[in-house]
């Protein structure tokens, strides 16, 4: 080899090894860090009314990664349960607040909907508070179930026929009325007047036209709400679970939904809005 034809050699080395890194330049980064946009079709989840502001997050996400678009309906689980079953209701994917409801579309007798489901983690029943109310400071400093016997004070919460949410609201005001003799409570359980949909009483709080309002903490932090602990009680919280709906419109973008929901995209972005990890501690913190 001559030595021109050597420095040719090495020019044409030099040309193909900057075509490469300009190559990958153009490229860009890994699927992490840009949307991959190959997939079109559309999800339908059924989710819980408290999980409704979450679900904005993890949908606008999901279209970003996936290219998949997700419609998102929030009701209270048991009532997306029993819609399930009447056939009023139909979606590829449910993500549930509580096991009960999916047990109550499990199996041959409830039409065998899911063929199981798997928890993403939890949320403790907490009282949200508006952040102007005339309540807030003894909220802060005193428990909880004095401050909304107070006169004047507006409380919400949530229906237990048809949210697992409101089950827990009422364990709670009969739980503290009769152990602590507090009468006040028990009727605050019973009345009517107090009962709204899970997905409104953020609205209502961030409004002001609530003082307080029974919610789970992941519903709290996604509507920037302040809220203290239900303290007296025992453990009270969600148990959110993810299930495919067996006869889905949409079988394959439901599979992708639910496999993205579990990896670590899916569930950072739950952990940042307030879900407890499965195995971690779920006692909820005055905020």
């Amino acid at each position: 080899m001559t030595r021109e034809s050597g420095r040719h050699g090495r020019r044409l080395t030099l040309v193909l090894c900057t075509a490469v890194i300009s190559s990958g330049a153009l490229i860009g980064p890994g699927p992490a860090a840009q949307a991959t946009t190959a997939h079109t079709g559309t999800v339908r989840v059924l989710s819980a009314g408290s999980f409704s502001n979450v679900m904005v997050s993890l949908a606008a996400a999901f279209k970003h990664d996936t290219g998949y678009t997700i419609i998102n309906t929030s009701e209270g689980s048991s009532a997306i349960a029993s819609g399930i079953v009447a056939k009023t209701l139909q979606g590829d994917v449910f993500i549930s607040a509580a096991q009960s409801a999916d047990q109550s579309i499990k199996g041959a007798a409830n039409g065998s909907w899911i063929n199981g489901d798997t928890i993403l983690g939890t949320s403790p029943d907490v009282l949200a508070y508006y952040p102007k109310s005339k309540f807030v400071a003894a909220l802060r400093t005193r428990p909880w179930y004095e401050v909304i016997q107070s006169s004047g004070f507006e409380l919400g919460r949530t229906n237990p026929a048809v949210d697992p949410s409101g089950v827990l609201d009422v364990d709670a005001l009969y739980g503290i009325g009769y152990g602590y003799d507090m009468p006040r409570l028990l009727s605050i359980a019973s009345a009517t007047n107090n009962v709204y949909t899970e997905e409104a009483i953020p609205g209502l709080l961030a409004a002001g036209q609530l003082d307080a309002g029974f919610m789970y903490a992941v519903a709290a932090v996604a509507a920037n709400l302040p809220y203290v602990a239900l303290v007296g009680t025992r453990h009270l919280s969600a148990h959110y679970t993810v299930a495919r709906l067996n006869r889905a419109p949409d079988p394959i973008p439901a599979a992708a939904f639910v496999k993205w929901l579990r990896s670590s995209r899916g569930l950072s972005i739950m952990e940042r809005s307030g879900l407890v990890p499965v195995g971690a501690a779920t006692g909820a913190t005055q905020k």
